[in-house]
């Protein structure tokens, strides 16, 4: 099959007009040479699908990666078509697209230059841990400047890569172990792509962002990178991590007709000789609790080097997280993710708004939930219901349980243990939907940036469904951006000194100040202060840490 591809590829450069567009490089690998090929973009080499890992199969499926394979002849690395085992969701078109169970491929973007140890960029993918590929959104405006090589590549999702017992075949976080084990193949290969591997910066988008704030977290990950970019997700937030993975493996395996749940050997012999279609016949993405199930866990005692021992809150709040310098935030209206349910939720949430809290919060009984339940409904709502005249509270409500607050929570906890090299920002640059493409009449005065925004304007959108946008503002905020995240990667400041942008000091105290990033950047002070304040007062109260499973 390789001879075929590169057979393909030589054809089309014979037949090119321009056939410098073909033009390969070779480099060496632990493994073995790679040969990457340049296509219509000729300030880059691509190097597509080199396997970092070995994913293990049978009823080992749902342990660390193994050592990538050897080979002696060039690896021809052209394949981006193979994607981890997944559910299908409408914000994802996997046409094309080939799901296998060895999955764990990385890709290089390396800049067609002469110069040596560049500044190194690690991007994760997002999808809420159960979709996606290194190759949605990739960071080739980056690499175009020449001063920096990338790498993305594919981990595993769902319930492949985070069913979390407890137990020898099923300790936990398999999914985060890829991520290690893509950073320790970094570590060990990218001098020979030009990048300098104690110059390593990790960022993600949307669960590529939750990654990234808890690859901050774990003991496996020291001396692997020394910046961070988390952009729209942050580890204390409740879809980032299982408050109970046994009961959510519990009950996925009755959903899947299995009764026998109680027992822990039965549950994980289930499991591990389950077909990948069973794996992945839920996608996870649509429960009105705000979590996506199958994500990173607290790992019990297993005898295996854990990823995660903690919960998160407890980490950062004795400071035990590793202190590098971080660009930290989110866009404005991040609820807009929600915007499609809007229409099948607004009645439920009138009807019982507590069976739409985040389950990261606990009570001592029914009347104390729905007391709680009704004060949050009143400081979005008011005395209005939820409706078409009330979207900007639904959005809000939605912002803060999944995005924003758990970003401006985990920044207060570590400025509190002593992080002083935190740059905060809301993205607030929008542009508003097309005219022309069908959308209910509530929606059409929505006016804010979604889930994300910030990440589809720095980086190129390939598959993750959006809107193209080639205006003029849209070109000069792609500009700031990339000038920003640039500084940010090769010097770790948003803003050097001598940088013609308005100065950005760290956040502080009262997560302040803050960089309002929109066509003029405006440093403003505390960042949504009063909805942060209202929060942090149920969380105080309230907050359900998540558990690991009990040892057997």
């Amino acid at each position: 099959m390789k001879n075929i591809i590169l057979l393909c590829l030589t054809v089309a450069c014979a037949a090119s007009a321009q056939s410098e567009a073909c033009e390969s490089r070779t480099v060496q690998t632990a493994q073995g040479p790679v040969r990457g090929y340049k296509n219509d973009d000729k300030d880059i080499f691509f190097f597509y699908g080199i396997p970092y890992a070995t994913a293990p199969t049978g009823t080992r499926k749902f342990t660390a990666p193994l050592p990538g394979p050897e080979w002696k002849q060039p690896f021809e690395a052209v394949t981006k078509n193979i994607v981890c085992p997944q559910g299908k969701h409408q914000s994802l078109n996997l046409t094309g697209y080939e799901e296998r169970e060895d999955c764990l491929l990385a890709n290089v973007y390396m800049p067609d230059t002469n110069e040596t140890n560049l500044s190194v960029l690690v991007y994760v993918h997002g999808g809420g841990y159960v979709i996606g590929f290194g190759e949605a959104l990739v960071p080739t405006a980056l690499v175009r400047t020449k001063k920096v090589v990338a790498v993305t590549f594919n981990y595993r999702l769902g319930v492949h890569g985070f069913l979390c017992l407890g137990t020898e075949g099923a300790p936990g976080n398999a999914g985060m172990k890829d991520q290690v084990a893509l950073l320790r193949w970094v570590q060990k290969n990218i001098a020979n792509f030009g990048g300098n591997p104690d110059d390593v910066t990790i960022g993600g988008f949307s669960a590529g962002s939750s990654a990234v704030d808890l690859l901050m977290l774990s003991g496996m990950t020291e001396g692997l990178y020394n910046k961070a970019i988390p952009e729209s997700g942050a580890s204390v937030g409740v879809w980032s991590v299982q408050i109970d993975p046994v009961q959510n493996a519990k009950n996925f395996a009755k959903q899947l007709n299995f009764d026998n749940v109680d027992n822990i050997t039965a549950l994980e012999e289930f499991y591990s000789n389950l077909w990948y279609d069973a794996l992945t016949s839920d996608v996870f993405f649509d429960r009105i609790d705000s979590t996506f199930v199958f994500t990173p866990c607290v790992e019990g005692d297993t005898g295996v080097e854990k990823f995660l021992e903690d919960a998160p809150v407890n980490i950062l709040a004795q400071g035990k997280n590793r202190k590098v310098p971080v660009l930290y935030g989110f866009a404005n209206m991040e609820g807009l993710f929600r915007i499609g349910n809007f229409l099948q939720w607004k009645n439920g949430m009138n009807e019982k708004f507590s069976d739409f809290l985040p389950p990261d919060l606990q009570f001592k009984d029914d009347k104390e939930k729905e007391e709680l339940a009704q004060r949050i409904k009143n400081f979005y709502f008011g005395d209005e219901i939820v409706s078409e005249t009330t979207m900007q509270g639904y959005i809000d409500y939605f912002s803060d349980i999944m995005f924003a607050y758990p970003h401006l929570r985990a920044v207060k906890l570590q400025v509190d243990a002593g992080s002083d090299s935190i740059y905060l920002y809301e993205f607030s640059y929008y542009k508003p939907y097309p005219n022309n493409i069908g959308l209910p009449e509530f929606m059409k005065n929505v006016r804010g940036a979604g889930h994300c925004a910030q990440s589809t304007v720095v980086h190129e959108s390939n598959k993750f469904i959006g809107f193209p946008d080639n205006s003029e503002d849209f070109k000069t905020m792609k500009r700031i951006m990339i000038e920003l995240w640039l500084n940010f990667i090769t010097t770790g400041k948003p803003v050097p000194e001598g940088s013609k942008l308005p100065p950005w000091p760290p956040v502080g105290a009262n997560r302040s100040p803050h960089m309002d990033l929109d066509l003029q950047l405006n440093l403003k002070g505390s960042l949504n202060e009063k909805r942060a304040r209202f929060w942090d007062d149920i969380y105080q109260q309230f907050f359900r840490p998540p558990i690991a499973p009990l040892k057997l």
